[in-house]
Protein backbone atom coordinates (compact mmCIF):
# COMPACT_ATOMS: atom_id res chain seq x y z
CA UNK A 1 0.00 0.00 0.00
CA UNK A 2 1.09 3.62 -0.45
CA UNK A 3 2.83 5.25 2.18
CA UNK A 4 0.58 8.23 4.04
CA UNK A 5 1.20 11.59 3.70
CA UNK A 6 4.22 13.19 5.92
CA UNK A 7 3.64 16.70 5.56
CA UNK A 8 6.81 18.72 4.91
CA UNK A 9 8.65 15.77 5.23
CA UNK A 10 11.55 16.09 2.47
CA UNK A 11 14.23 13.71 1.64
CA UNK A 12 17.97 13.74 2.85
CA UNK A 13 20.71 14.38 0.43
CA UNK A 14 21.87 10.52 0.96
CA UNK A 15 17.89 9.46 0.56
CA UNK A 16 18.01 11.53 -2.65
CA UNK A 17 20.68 9.92 -4.10
CA UNK A 18 19.38 6.78 -3.03
CA UNK A 19 15.91 7.67 -5.05
CA UNK A 20 18.35 8.84 -8.02
CA UNK A 21 20.12 5.84 -8.12
CA UNK A 22 17.13 3.40 -8.14
CA UNK A 23 15.69 5.83 -10.84
CA UNK A 24 18.08 5.25 -13.07
CA UNK A 25 18.57 1.67 -12.31
CA UNK A 26 21.73 1.35 -12.79
CA UNK A 27 22.59 3.68 -15.73
CA UNK A 28 24.29 7.04 -14.20
CA UNK A 29 21.72 9.73 -16.01
CA UNK A 30 22.82 12.64 -14.64
CA UNK A 31 19.88 13.45 -12.79
CA UNK A 32 18.19 13.21 -16.08
CA UNK A 33 15.72 10.44 -15.52
CA UNK A 34 14.62 12.18 -12.52
CA UNK A 35 13.79 15.34 -14.23
CA UNK A 36 11.88 13.36 -17.18
CA UNK A 37 9.90 11.84 -14.38
CA UNK A 38 9.33 15.04 -12.57
CA UNK A 39 7.99 16.42 -16.12
CA UNK A 40 5.58 13.01 -16.77
CA UNK A 41 4.15 13.66 -13.70
CA UNK A 42 3.03 17.10 -13.77
CA UNK A 43 1.81 16.67 -17.20
CA UNK A 44 -0.49 13.11 -15.48
CA UNK A 45 -2.10 15.92 -12.75
CA UNK A 46 -2.42 18.73 -15.49
CA UNK A 47 -4.36 16.37 -17.39
CA UNK A 48 -6.24 15.41 -14.93
CA UNK A 49 -6.81 19.37 -14.36
CA UNK A 50 -5.44 19.71 -10.74
CA UNK A 51 -4.66 23.30 -9.63
CA UNK A 52 -1.13 22.47 -8.96
CA UNK A 53 0.14 19.89 -10.51
CA UNK A 54 4.21 21.16 -10.21
CA UNK A 55 3.17 20.21 -6.17
CA UNK A 56 1.91 17.16 -6.67
CA UNK A 57 4.69 15.86 -9.05
CA UNK A 58 6.82 16.63 -6.05
CA UNK A 59 4.62 15.37 -3.52
CA UNK A 60 4.95 11.97 -5.32
CA UNK A 61 8.21 11.76 -5.72
CA UNK A 62 9.29 12.87 -1.84
CA UNK A 63 6.55 9.96 -1.01
CA UNK A 64 8.79 7.59 -3.30
CA UNK A 65 11.97 8.67 -1.63
CA UNK A 66 10.40 8.19 1.67
CA UNK A 67 9.21 4.39 1.06
CA UNK A 68 12.91 4.01 -0.82
CA UNK A 69 14.74 5.23 2.59
CA UNK A 70 12.51 3.31 5.05
CA UNK A 71 12.64 0.05 2.95
CA UNK A 72 15.93 0.15 1.49
CA UNK A 73 14.72 -1.15 -1.96
CA UNK A 74 11.92 -1.65 -4.40
CA UNK A 75 12.04 -4.36 -6.55
CA UNK A 76 8.68 -6.21 -7.89
CA UNK A 77 7.53 -2.67 -9.48
CA UNK A 78 9.66 -1.19 -12.13
CA UNK A 79 10.46 2.73 -11.40
CA UNK A 80 8.78 4.36 -13.37
CA UNK A 81 5.17 2.17 -12.78
CA UNK A 82 5.68 2.65 -9.27
CA UNK A 83 5.72 6.70 -9.32
CA UNK A 84 2.41 6.51 -11.81
CA UNK A 85 1.12 4.00 -8.89
CA UNK A 86 1.44 6.86 -6.29
CA UNK A 87 0.87 9.58 -8.19
CA UNK A 88 -2.78 7.83 -8.45
CA UNK A 89 -3.00 7.43 -4.99
CA UNK A 90 -2.03 11.55 -4.58
CA UNK A 91 -4.52 12.63 -7.19
CA UNK A 92 -7.42 10.37 -4.99
CA UNK A 93 -6.16 12.17 -2.17
CA UNK A 94 -6.24 15.78 -3.65
CA UNK A 95 -9.40 15.00 -4.64
CA UNK A 96 -10.91 13.86 -1.33
CA UNK A 97 -9.35 17.55 -0.04
CA UNK A 98 -11.03 19.46 -2.81
CA UNK A 99 -14.34 17.70 -1.69
CA UNK A 100 -13.48 18.55 1.95
CA UNK A 101 -12.78 21.85 1.04
CA UNK A 102 -16.42 22.14 -1.34
CA UNK A 103 -18.30 20.95 1.61
CA UNK A 104 -16.69 23.48 4.16
CA UNK A 105 -17.90 26.48 1.85
CA UNK A 106 -21.37 24.83 1.38
CA UNK A 107 -21.77 24.48 5.71
CA UNK A 108 -20.56 28.77 5.93
CA UNK A 109 -23.46 29.02 3.39
CA UNK A 110 -25.50 28.74 6.47
CA UNK A 111 -29.12 26.79 5.93
CA UNK A 112 -31.11 29.58 4.15
CA UNK A 113 -28.34 29.62 1.15
CA UNK A 114 -27.45 25.64 1.08
CA UNK A 115 -29.31 23.40 -1.32
CA UNK A 116 -29.99 19.65 -1.04
CA UNK A 117 -27.64 17.57 -2.51
CA UNK A 118 -27.80 16.89 -6.25
CA UNK A 119 -28.72 12.59 -7.04
CA UNK A 120 -26.21 13.22 -10.33
CA UNK A 121 -23.42 14.25 -7.65
CA UNK A 122 -24.14 11.86 -4.91
CA UNK A 123 -24.15 8.89 -7.52
CA UNK A 124 -20.81 10.62 -9.39
CA UNK A 125 -19.20 10.58 -5.28
CA UNK A 126 -20.71 6.70 -5.19
CA UNK A 127 -18.50 5.63 -8.57
CA UNK A 128 -15.66 7.71 -7.55
CA UNK A 129 -15.81 5.25 -4.35
CA UNK A 130 -16.38 2.53 -6.39
CA UNK A 131 -13.67 2.99 -8.51
CA UNK A 132 -10.84 3.60 -5.68
CA UNK A 133 -11.74 0.24 -4.44
CA UNK A 134 -11.60 -1.15 -7.62
CA UNK A 135 -8.31 0.12 -8.04
CA UNK A 136 -6.75 -1.11 -5.03
CA UNK A 137 -8.24 -4.64 -5.47
CA UNK A 138 -6.46 -4.30 -9.11
CA UNK A 139 -3.18 -3.02 -7.38
CA UNK A 140 -3.11 -6.08 -4.90
CA UNK A 141 -3.86 -9.11 -7.84
CA UNK A 142 -0.79 -7.13 -9.91
CA UNK A 143 1.21 -7.81 -6.94
CA UNK A 144 0.21 -11.03 -7.25
CA UNK A 145 1.94 -11.99 -10.75
CA UNK A 146 4.99 -13.22 -11.48
CA UNK A 147 7.65 -10.13 -12.39
CA UNK A 148 7.63 -10.99 -15.89
CA UNK A 149 3.72 -11.38 -16.25
CA UNK A 150 3.21 -7.77 -14.81
CA UNK A 151 5.53 -5.97 -16.51
CA UNK A 152 4.07 -7.43 -19.54
CA UNK A 153 0.51 -6.71 -19.14
CA UNK A 154 1.38 -3.05 -17.53
CA UNK A 155 3.64 -2.42 -21.32
CA UNK A 156 0.59 -3.75 -23.10
CA UNK A 157 -1.79 -1.37 -21.81
CA UNK A 158 0.39 1.67 -21.84
CA UNK A 159 0.09 4.78 -24.13
CA UNK A 160 -2.76 5.69 -25.73
CA UNK A 161 -3.99 4.88 -29.25
CA UNK A 162 -1.48 5.13 -31.90
CA UNK A 163 1.10 5.50 -29.04
CA UNK A 164 -0.10 1.95 -27.58
CA UNK A 165 0.25 0.44 -30.90
CA UNK A 166 3.76 1.69 -31.38
CA UNK A 167 4.48 0.10 -27.46
CA UNK A 168 3.09 -3.39 -28.38
CA UNK A 169 5.03 -3.74 -31.64
CA UNK A 170 8.09 -2.49 -29.55
CA UNK A 171 6.91 -5.15 -26.59
CA UNK A 172 6.33 -8.29 -29.14
CA UNK A 173 9.88 -7.40 -30.80
CA UNK A 174 11.59 -7.83 -27.62
CA UNK A 175 9.98 -10.50 -26.53
CA UNK A 176 10.69 -12.08 -30.15
CA UNK A 177 7.04 -13.11 -30.32
CA UNK A 178 4.57 -12.51 -32.85
CA UNK A 179 1.90 -9.92 -32.38
CA UNK A 180 -0.69 -12.42 -32.29
CA UNK A 181 1.42 -14.24 -29.33
CA UNK A 182 1.94 -11.36 -27.25
CA UNK A 183 -2.07 -10.47 -27.59
CA UNK A 184 -2.63 -14.29 -26.44
CA UNK A 185 -0.62 -13.64 -23.43
CA UNK A 186 -1.88 -10.33 -22.74
CA UNK A 187 -5.48 -11.75 -22.64
CA UNK A 188 -4.22 -14.78 -20.15
CA UNK A 189 -2.99 -12.23 -18.01
CA UNK A 190 -5.91 -10.51 -18.35
CA UNK A 191 -8.48 -13.15 -17.44
CA UNK A 192 -6.20 -13.99 -14.74
CA UNK A 193 -6.22 -10.17 -13.45
CA UNK A 194 -10.34 -10.07 -13.77
CA UNK A 195 -10.96 -13.30 -11.82
CA UNK A 196 -8.73 -12.05 -9.14
CA UNK A 197 -10.60 -8.71 -8.96
CA UNK A 198 -13.88 -10.59 -9.00
CA UNK A 199 -12.80 -12.89 -5.98
CA UNK A 200 -12.06 -9.55 -4.11
CA UNK A 201 -14.28 -8.41 -1.47
CA UNK A 202 -13.52 -4.86 -2.67
CA UNK A 203 -14.11 -5.62 -6.10
CA UNK A 204 -17.12 -7.33 -5.07
CA UNK A 205 -18.45 -3.94 -3.03
CA UNK A 206 -17.57 -2.07 -5.85
CA UNK A 207 -19.67 -3.04 -8.48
Amino acid sequence: MEPESKQGWLPTASAFHQFLAWLDEGIDSGGEKYLEMRRRLVGYFDRKRCLSPDELADETLNRVARRLEEQGAIVDVAPARYCYIVAKFVFLEYLRRAEATQASLNEKKGPLQSSPPDLATLSASNEDMARERLLECLDDCLRQLGADDRELILEYYRGEQRAKIEYRRHLAGSLKITANALTIRACRIRDRLEACVEACPAGKSGR
